[in-house]
């Protein structure tokens, strides 16, 4: 089971949904021949090279070498985990997920009472917000309309320590779950009160558009007749902790993988060719309301390498803005080294930094939607600013300068997957610093994205690819299996296979698969999926049996070998030297198909 979700549930939930109805959802697919084709999803191409199988349930990409099942494809489309991804999948077909095991007597909880829990606080909080004459009066200022705080579900978090407490909890499960949500804090004591108090609150949504997390801004008095506060009351404010506070990392919260406002961008944008990153919850929000609902920000800390996944995945082209301090400066260098292994051909990084004591919200009331996307589309290439930072304190006119340069400059473009981009910038790092380039491939990197290509598969695979192409070759197959005594690699991977489809009647190829989700053979099985053999069925039939044939007959010959070997240099006993005159007897059978 994965995640506590039985083996045999997975079976009935990809027996039944369709992975042509689950990728043609979020993905335009066009019938060819047998299968259906499209546009990979996952990397920027021009001409299809994404298939999808009805028969073996089953996606792969020949550009870039994604495959898998149903629910790969949304563990890897939607950037869930394994569980969600089942939970997502079970809804569409009306099944519930059930739970197994567990070291208490209560099955693992499904998250499902978080997520009403976190949406329940966030409609409390809408709630108060128009309660509180400062939030009000802060709102106004930052020009923030009924329909932008309506969208992004901003809400109030009232002074006071046991608000959300006496709000939603009012059970001790309900405690519970505010605790493990993020939401109350304890005190030295043991006392629990709430994390959020006096602070514009900002829910964080995934990407289902559940509310998973806050963010809450701490905000100063002000209004008509109220004057801002004064220092001691500052002060005092201070106390209650920083200006901008996150929930903590949660089972549903981890913010190094999570952006605001992805969400509300992608409800936005049925086509989304560019995105933006700023610092900033009201950055986000000012830029959305003037028009351009297509930026994000990280949670409170550095880009990460996850982030950048998530952001390419969602455009092709990511602008990251800053600003233009030192430690803008200093962000911006840790979001290029994240995105740079992730810079497949027809993704672009661009980096924009703004005018000194300048955000996006001041820039873009000053300059208008116009004036704002016009800095985003004349943003620096990627490129420029890598080699820009890089030489900014070497001296390009001596010797020593430009080997600097090489120096600092190899191992960053090694990251680069290969492509015509990673060549072209060590043409450039030949251009400025007249080093050739001799660029050595990070391995991590050159393993994720290298095409698949056509190798010479052992006996073993083949037989293991064929099985996975008609799994209900298994019940044809006789036992005990004669092809065990052979001693080659995936051998007893093969017999396990059989032994799984004869078992489950009816399975399927990705079903198959999905067995071994949680075991070191899951990467070769599923590589094996995506390139296994095509071919009329009963060809296929006839290639396996052959397979299985003449590996008895190279167990046959190893194990005679072995014995006569071992008859030369000493003397066999009983029992070996009547295996022997067997094996010379008589020839392996091959395997014989049941009627």
């Amino acid at each position: 089971m994965r995640g506590l979700i039985p083996d045999s549930f997975i079976d009935e939930l990809l027996a039944r949904v369709d992975i042509v109805d689950v990728i043609e959802r979020r993905v335009p697919l066009k019938k060819a021949g047998r299968e259906w084709t499209a546009c990979c999803p996952f990397h920027n191409e021009r001409t299809p090279s994404f298939y999808v199988s009805p028969a073996k349930q089953f996606f792969h990409c020949f550009g870039c070498g994604a495959h898998g099942s149903a629910v790969k494809f949304l563990m890897d489309y939607e950037r869930l985990e394994f569980p969600d991804a089942v939970e997502e999948l079970a809804q569409t077909v009306g099944l519930t997920v059930p739970r197994e095991g567990g070291r208490d007597e209560r099955p693992r909880e499904d998250k499902t009472d978080l997520y009403a829990l976190l949406d329940a606080a966030a409609a409390w909080y809408e709630g108060e917000l128009p309660r509180s004459a400062e939030a009000q009066a802060y709102c106004k200022k930052r020009g923030l309309d009924a329909e932008t705080i309506r969208r992004f579900r901003l809400g109030w978090a009232p002074a006071g320590y046991d608000g959300v407490i006496k709000a939603l909890g009012n059970t001790p499960r309900r405690m519970e779950l505010l605790n493990e949500a993020g939401m109350v804090a304890s005190s030295e004591r043991g006392s629990k009160y709430d994390r959020f108090r006096e602070r514009l609150m900002f829910p964080i949504l995934d990407r289902r558009g559940r509310v998973i997390a806050f963010g809450g801004r701490i905000i100063q008095k002000s209004g008509e007749g109220s004057p801002v506060l004064d220092a001691g009351a500052q002060d005092a404010r201070k106390s209650d902790g920083p200006k901008y506070l996150n929930s903590p990392e949660t089972p549903l919260f981890h913010k190094g993988r999570e952006l605001f406002a992805l969400w509300q961008v992608k409800q936005a944008n049925a086509n989304l060719q560019r995105i933006v990153v700023v610092e900033g919850y009201m950055d986000v929000i000012a830029l959305h309301q003037a028009g351009l609902p297509i930026a994000v920000a990280t949670l409170g800390t550095a880009t990460t390498p996850e982030h950048t996944e998530v952001l390419f995945r969602a455009a092709p082209d990511v602008v990251f803005c800053f600003d233009g301090d030192r430690a803008g400066r200093a962000a911006a260098w840790k979001a290029l080294e994240s995105a740079l292994p992730r810079l497949r051909d027809g993704r672009q990084a661009y980096f924009l930094f703004l005018p000194d004591g300048e955000d996006p919200d001041t820039l873009v009331r000053k300059e208008g939607k116009v004036g704002f996307d016009k800095r985003i589309r004349e943003a620096m290439p990627l490129s420029d600013y890598f080699f820009n930072e890089l030489s900014h304190d070497v001296d390009m006119a001596s010797l020593d300068g430009r080997a600097r340069l090489a120096e600092r400059a190899r191992p960053l473009i090694a990251k680069l997957p290969d492509g015509a981009f990673r060549d072209l910038m060590g043409q450039e790092l030949e251009k400025r610093s007249g080093a050739r380039a001799l660029l050595q491939a990070d391995p991590a990197v050159h393993r994720a994205v290298q095409r698949p290509v056509a190798v010479q598969r052992s006996l073993v695979r083949s037989a293991i690819s064929l099985l996975l192409a008609q799994p209900g070759m298994a019940d044809q197959v006789e036992q005990p299996y004669r092809f065990l005594r052979l001693d080659k690699p995936g051998v007893e991977l093969l017999a396990e296979l059989l032994d799984i489809a004869r078992a489950r009647p009816g399975i399927n190829s990705a079903m198959l698969v999905e067995h071994f989700a949680e075991r070191a053979e899951y990467p070769s099985l599923q590589k094996l999926m995506a390139t296994m053999a095509v071919g009329e069925p009963e060809a296929q039939r006839s290639e396996f049996f052959d397979a299985l044939a003449r590996m008895e007959d190279q167990a046959y010959t190893q194990r005679r070998d072995a014995l006569t070997a071992k008859s030369r240099e000493s003397r066999l006993d009983s029992a070996e030297k009547a295996e022997l005159r067997e094996l010379l007897a008589a020839r392996a059978r091959p395997p014989v198909a049941s009627a």
